[in-house]
């Protein structure tokens, strides 16, 4: 007969999982209680922001109407309550300060469309949390250089102020990614409409393609995802409890996981709570449906795609992008571009993970049915750059040579860094050289900590992609089939 347990056993269980279940939303809270204070940009909502109940937004032309609404109120409500002044000259929210997006012209947080007369097809952009479309603004002008419709769409609660993602849902930028798809398609007349999605970016469009393979038009000829989020950190699945906490008297700051200085023009620096739960929910959704439509229809999960993601990402998970995304697909339609760290500049004894092992494992296993490039160093003593390739349902490796190297001093790409080019005036290698412009890309500051408002780890991380130029060109030839067959994907 098998032991039950005793009473007070069982209530020492129950005791020890209560105690595991509120440690974590204790270190929340006090996390969240012990941010700075709240500015006009935490706090004023602005109403007009588009929302999937929007019945009266039925196309992106009203979209762009509505979203000058929005930018209105920014300017009233927020704009309106920032001083001016020298002290304000990196306050994003300050009129006229170094950081203020508004007296950059175009101002990049607002969607945009290049357009041609003839356009050999159509590009959706779709950029990540926490962004604007000034994340996928270097590949769209490539992109429109050849030939291409391009829209870069500002995803609501996005491009105004930190406080639009409070009460932002996933569904609300899905809706708005079906009103561009279904005006981008309209704009090409029949001709393969694509779309590229950067971090959260990334599952709105796998989103968007599993509904348009299940009969909404139109399907996106290929996928392209830039670090995408298809995996996050399990800390996520409790922000929506500590979203909760924060209705409580006295722990408003429980809103906000992150709370810092703004001074980036075109990337929110504070981070809310329901953002993480929201985009928590999304990765789980989409996984769920990747996977359901790998056992219904296995021959044809999604259009094919091309995922450039680093081998070390501190927001996403590498593993869950083979696991729950790439395994998943048809066989021989995808790839994976993976940059390593750069092996001729850390040793692995400094590392606290090494991502050789994963590698390793991908580029030797002939039963992955998707492609794989290793962009890494040709040998650990060397900083030159190859390309690893390994074809789908293979382990045959050919090595070919970039032609470039990693620069001294970077060790690896970052989340952050894929989508922006070296020459990026806001994020690049080097500052531009008019000294009244704005600079957060590579800086060499040495000194004390605690001394800025910008944390060490902000500093530390690279905010460009020393090799943009090979993602520029994979994407190029990923969205021509002819050049995509050539290559055998």
């Amino acid at each position: 007969m098998r032991h039950q347990p005793s009473m007070r056993a069982t209530l020492r269980l129950q005791m020890r999982g209560l105690v595991g279940l509120l440690l974590p939303v204790l270190a929340l809270m006090l996390q969240g209680c012990g941010n700075s204070a709240l500015e006009p940009w935490h706090t004023e909502q602005l109403p007009a922001e588009f929302t999937a109940e929007r019945t009266d937004i039925t196309d992106f032309d009203a979209y762009q109407a509505l979203e000058d609404a929005v930018f209105a109120e920014l300017d009233s409500e927020v704009y309106a309550a920032v001083g001016t002044g020298p002290e304000f000259s990196l306050v994003r929210y300050s009129a006229g300060s170094m950081a203020d997006p508004q007296k950059r012209d175009p101002n990049r947080n607002r969607s945009f469309e290049l357009a041609v007369d003839t356009p050999v097809g159509g590009v959706l952009l779709l950029h990540g949390l926490t962004d604007s479309p000034y994340s996928l603004r270097a590949l769209g002008e490539a992109l429109h250089a050849k030939g291409y419709q391009v829209l870069g769409l500002r995803l609501p609660g996005h491009g105004t102020a930190p406080s639009g993602l409070l009460d932002l849902r996933w569904q609300d930028m899905a809706a708005a990614v079906q009103l561009a798809m279904a005006h981008l398609a309209e704009q090409v007349d029949g001709r393969p409409v694509h779309i590229i999605g950067y971090s959260t970016g990334a599952p709105l469009a796998i989103h968007y393609a599993l509904d348009a393979m299940e009969g909404v038009s139109p399907v996106p000829a290929t996928l392209v995802l830039v670090s995408p989020a298809i995996g996050v950190s399990p800390a996520a699945a409790l922000a929506k409890w500590q979203d909760r906490l924060a209705l409580v008297p006295g722990l408003g700051g429980l809103a906000w996981l992150q709370i810092q200085p703004e001074f980036d023009p075109y990337k929110y620096n504070s981070f809310a709570t329901n953002a993480a739960d929201q985009v928590h929910r999304l990765t789980r959704v989409v996984a769920r449906r990747v996977a359901a439509r790998a056992r219904s229809n296995p021959a044809e999960v999604l259009p094919p795609t091309l995922v450039f993601q680093s081998t070390v990402d501190a927001t996403v998970s590498t593993n869950a992008v083979v696991d729950e995304l790439l395994t998943q697909l048809a066989l021989d339609r995808h790839e994976l571009v993976l940059f390593d760290i750069n092996r001729a500049a850390v040793k692995s004894t400094l590392l606290v993970s090494d991502p050789g092992p994963l590698t390793a494992e991908l580029m030797g296993d002939a039963s992955l049915p998707f492609g794989l490039d290793l962009i890494t160093n040709e040998n650990p003593d060397s900083t030159d750059v190859v390309n690893r390739h390994r074809p789908a349902l293979s382990d045959e490796i050919t090595v070919t040579s970039l032609g470039f190297a990693w620069p001294n001093g970077v060790i690896s790409l970052s989340h952050v860094a894929l989508p922006f080019p070296p020459d990026d005036p806001l994020y690049g290698e080097r500052p531009p050289d008019n000294d009244d412009v704005l600079f957060l890309g590579q800086m060499d500051i040495k000194g004390e900590r605690g001394l800025l408002h910008m944390p060490a780890d902000w500093l530390m991380r690279l905010r460009h992609n020393p090799f943009y130029v090979y993602l520029e060109q994979r994407t190029l030839e990923w969205l021509d089939v002819d050049e995509r067959v050539r290559r055998g994907s």
